[in-house]
């Protein structure tokens, strides 16, 4: 076990300390020699070290170095180095943190990170929380939540009761909701369609002058951060509206909500801190390793309402026990990495590098639009969307073989665009230039081309 277990480590430390020379996205013949996993499975056990090998030497050049400097396709965010660290030793750990009986320091870890937390997010310091697998499921934990409490208080339970003849609740939307939000409210039974759609302005914002009625069974999502313009849903007045009918406000705020860290970004989500529930990744901007996400609820008693898990064999003790705030009763303890960022990176730092992020994505706008090319949205945060005209696509596609760096294609009112996300600690000036360069190489050779640019 130790040698395998040096092995591993010589090979990961080799692979990290490649990410800033190698290609962003692999190249072809890389991935054509995955084929190498191609094969029955075997009939006899084999040497660890022989596994351990083929995986390396097939599978680490084929990789997306998402964790390096010039990955910029999603908001992703990188591994910073002792929250990489932490996630190896939690690794050989491999505690489950489902019940602080069965990881003491999981539990203490999660109830740490909690008040750190809610302390650098300004959410209330009582708030449930749960660490679950991404924005998808903190959403999907934060809507059961609303959920319930809403149909308890018109005397109805969920839990017990499902669906069927439960009295109906509205949930409104803002028009560029984010499809992950969709599909939490599907697996929760309340529809994808079934939502109504309230207007949004020219950065993707809901217009609250503009809103759908509201009672006391409305759910009212809202985004700290679109996906797209990384805008904000205007919360203090939204709140203000949805709560004088005891309307529930749920942020969905996967990477936005971390601007409240940050005192020069923290303006932008004004209000925030009023809502009902708010869901958010940490393997975005706190730049943790897959898969970490937390949902936080105001009153703690409704997701555990929601989350509840209860069997003969289970005896919780006195103390927070983890499983009653998450979907998942077994999972890996993923505070282990959130507490270590965080303790690594201090209030400052985490300041230092969301603020970084943002200065840099101004950057790169800067670059592209002073090579005449339009920036289609408000920089404000770490997104840039920028147009190349009719051969966008074309000149996206043709960046993501280059390998220098990668973005991804999205469209924006109609318009193709590539859509930049700066969002991973690692990221430097040089990594913009360098990226922006390429990016404009590509776009100026196929402009010469004989395409047209608009």
């Amino acid at each position: 076990m130790e040698e395998l277990l040096t092995d591993a480590s010589k090979r990961a430390v080799r692979y990290v300390a490649g990410i800033p020379t190698r290609r962003v996205a692999p190249a072809p013949e890389e991935t054509a020699r995955l084929v190498k996993f191609q094969e029955p499975i075997p009939e006899d056990a084999c040497d660890p070290a022989e596994v351990l090998s083929l995986l390396d030497e097939f599978g680490s050049q084929a990789t997306v170095a998402s964790t390096g400097g010039r990955y910029f396709g999603f908001v992703t965010g990188g591994a910073l180095p002792a929250a990489l660290a932490a996630n190896w030793l939690a690794a050989a750990w491999d505690q489950n943190a489902a019940f602080a009986v069965m990881s003491p320091v999981a539990a203490t870890l999660e109830q740490i990170a909690i008040g750190w937390l809610c302390d650098l997010l300004g959410l209330p310091a009582s708030c449930g929380v749960g660490f679950v697998t991404g924005a998808t499921m903190a959403n999907v934990s934060c809507l059961a939540a609303a959920r319930h409490a809403l149909l308890q208080r018109a005397g109805w339970n969920v839990e017990e009761n499902g669906l069927f003849a439960a009295p109906p609740l509205t949930v409104i939307v803002g028009d560029e909701v984010h499809v992950s939000l969709l599909k939490a409210l599907s697996l929760l039974g309340l529809g994808r369609s079934r939502v109504v759609r309230a207007p949004t302005d020219g950065q993707g914002r809901i217009r609250p002058d503009v809103l759908p009625p509201v009672d006391d069974r409305t759910i009212i999502c809202i985004q700290a951060g679109n996906v797209n313009t990384g805008a904000f849903d205007p919360a203090e007045e939204i709140c203000s509206h949805a709560h004088r009918s005891n309307a529930w406000v749920h942020v969905d705020g996967a990477f936005g909500l971390w601007a409240v860290a940050a005192p020069q970004r923290a303006h932008l989500a004004a209000g925030v801190g009023e809502a009902d529930s708010w869901a958010t990744d940490c393997h975005k901007w706190l730049n943790v390793p897959y898969d970490s996400g937390l949902a936080f609820v105001r009153e703690p008693k409704h997701l555990q309402s929601a989350m509840a898990l209860n069997a003969a064999y289970l005896q919780a003790m006195d103390s927070r026990e983890p499983s009653q705030y998450t979907p998942e009763a077994s999972r890996r303890a993923r505070a282990v990495e959130v507490w270590a960022a965080l303790r690594s990176l201090g209030r400052r730092g985490l300041a230092d590098l969301i603020e970084r992020n943002c200065v840099l994505a101004s950057r790169f706008a800067g670059r592209l639009r002073d090579a005449g090319y339009p920036i289609l949205n408000q920089v404000v945060l770490n997104q840039v969307l920028v147009s190349f005209g009719d051969p966008t696509r074309h000149i996206i596609s043709e960046v993501q073989k280059e390998g220098t760096c990668w973005c991804g294609a999205t469209e924006w009112r109609g318009q193709a665009a590539m859509r930049i996300s700066v969002s991973c600690w690692a990221t430097t000036e040089d990594d913009i230039d360098r990226s922006a360069a390429a990016i404009l190489r590509i776009a100026k050779r196929d402009n010469d081309s004989g395409s047209t640019i608009i």
